[in-house]
């Protein structure tokens, strides 16, 4: 029979037919695929380890459950501090942490989550994806056996808990502060005793007094950690982390190795938790702000003349690694231009907006 002739049904069952011929012959030739992801951060705090689940459960549906990504918390397969040699080494295949982690390999790193005055989140975002960060880091990620996709943004963290309040610089001196990054770096240059202190040992570290005073990151995750059982004085903003972009780790040769389909189903899971996260603290922290606040924190801003003086130290501490690392002059100059312009527009509309918003809320 000529096919004009052939009947509408007909020719549906031919394509059904088609169909269901190529659909096995699809799911036969995607491999099945078992890698492991190591978090740097602790179950009970759900946003970021939360992260790292939320991508494991995406990429296992796009592919019918043959791509399997297997998540263990920080200390379960590898330790926080050893997670970015872990995946060098392919000990996993993958981890989700800042990458301030890899700041003793290079200082570079740090660049890559924030800086002490640095992009907010949304600038961040911007740098990595429009901005040609990705394109910068890339090679130095490379040299370490390190490939990385934005893993999600806390935006501004909160300047953390005293025990006494920050009047002037000169309370500074001496403070036992827990912090991490390049902002330890700045404040030590102010006079703060650092330390580099995990997370789950904070409160323990408050309540001991083994520590003055400690960053971690916002309400949600302060009040999770129980921070506001050991201190009240709560400072704001953390200066030291605008907006700080964390990244899925994988190893290079890894990556490499994956089909092209499951290397574009990553990139696309990591795409939709890199906006959950930060949608996540912007819904949570207010309600945990409040929850913190009626309990007895205390909020108080870092005093304008602290922030004159961290910004001055701050710009000679970049001007000290730009001359040791090239690699760090490198990114450092893109991020600082690229800064400059993100807060010209912001300026001329965003705050203009935000600002009025904010006094209109105060009217009710």
């Amino acid at each position: 029979m000529p096919q004009r002739t052939l009947p509408r049904r007909a020719l549906l069952a031919a394509g059904l037919g088609t169909a269901a011929l190529a659909a096995p012959a699809r799911a036969q030739s995607a491999p099945e695929v078992r890698w492991r992801l190591a978090s740097g951060f602790a179950r009970n705090l759900d946003i970021l380890f939360g992260a790292a689940e939320s991508l494991s459960k995406s990429v296992a549906e796009a592919t019918d459950g043959r791509f399997q990504i297997q998540v263990s918390a920080a200390g379960e397969s590898v330790a926080a501090d050893g997670l970015l040699d872990a995946v060098s080494a392919a000990k996993v295949e993958m981890g989700h942490a800042p990458a301030t982690l890899g700041m003793g390999k290079n200082t570079a790193f740090a660049l890559a989550a924030a800086m002490p005055f640095g992009l907010n989140a949304r600038g961040q975002n911007a740098w990595w994806l429009q901005g040609g960060a990705a394109e910068l880091f890339s090679e130095i990620f490379a040299k370490q056996g390190l490939t990385a996709l934005p893993g999600g943004n806390t935006g501004t963290q909160m300047g953390g808990w005293f025990r006494k309040e920050i009047k002037t610089v000169n309370d500074l001196q001496g403070l036992k502060l827990r912090i991490t990054g390049l902002g330890a770096t700045v404040m030590a240059k102010l006079g703060a005793a650092v330390q580099a202190t995990p997370g789950p040992e904070i409160l323990q570290g408050l309540e001991s007094r083994a520590l003055d005073a400690a960053e971690w990151i916002g309400p949600h995750d302060d009040e999770r950690l129980g921070l506001q059982k050991a201190a009240s004085i709560y400072h704001y903003p953390g200066f030291w982390e605008g907006g700080t972009l964390l990244h899925f780790w994988i190893n290079a040769d890894a990556w490499k190795g994956l089909p092209k389909a499951y290397q574009a189903i990553l990139r696309a899971a990591a795409a939709q938790v890199n906006t959950e996260v930060q949608a996540r603290y912007d819904a949570r922290n207010p309600q945990a702000l409040r929850r913190l606040v009626s309990g007895g924190a205390q909020l108080r801003p870092f005093p304008q003349d602290v922030m004159e003086v961290a910004w001055k130290a701050a710009n000679e501490v970049y001007t000290d690694l730009s001359a040791k690392n090239p690699d760090f002059k490198r990114v450092y100059d893109a991020l600082r231009t690229f800064r400059n312009e993100e807060y010209l527009w912001f300026q001329v509309a965003e705050y203009t907006y935000d600002n009025f918003m904010i006094r209109a809320r105060a009217r009710g």
